[in-house]
């Protein structure tokens, strides 16, 4: 618990950067958090550790550059044929495709490093890290609003 509340203090300090390198700021920021939860929550020593994080580290990249093709900018809806709606859904299937062998593939060089039971709790991780982000975000949003 102690630990849960150094985090979400690390987290607030996260929304207090500005100017255009914020974002850039921020997802380092972010990263930092990521990595030290993990490697708490995980129990990573330094050797499994160094093992864990190049493997991680590459199925992130990955993962933001689909994310980045499924989230471009998007033509206003009405204004597309629907020949070039059809061809966005193959492009939205194909991404998941490739989401699902990302997600394979790290698991499959996790396996080299950890238990299964391991990369389940990693999977549990990612989620309770991101909806912390969440709740964060929204925190900080309300306070601002309120101010």
């Amino acid at each position: 618990m102690k630990n849960l509340l150094i985090i979400l203090l690390m987290f607030s300090g996260l929304w207090e950067m500005q100017s255009q390198n914020r974002s850039e700021s921020h997802r380092e920021k972010i990263k930092e958090l990521k990595t030290a939860f993990f490697t708490q929550e995980l129990n990573l020593d330094k050797q499994k550790a160094q093992k864990f994080w190049p493997i991680y580290n590459e199925y992130e990249s990955e993962l933001h550059e689909l994310r980045k093709r499924e989230h471009r900018d998007l033509p206003n809806l009405e204004c597309i044929s629907e020949d070039e709606a059809e061809e966005m859904l193959k492009e939205y299937v194909i991404i998941e495709r490739q989401d699902y062998v990302l997600k394979e593939k790290l698991f499959k060089d996790l396996k080299e490093i950890m238990s299964s039971q391991e990369i389940i709790k990693l999977h549990k991780l990612e989620d309770e890290f991101h909806k912390k982000l969440i709740k964060e975000y929204r925190s900080r949003k309300d306070r601002e609003n309120q101010e």
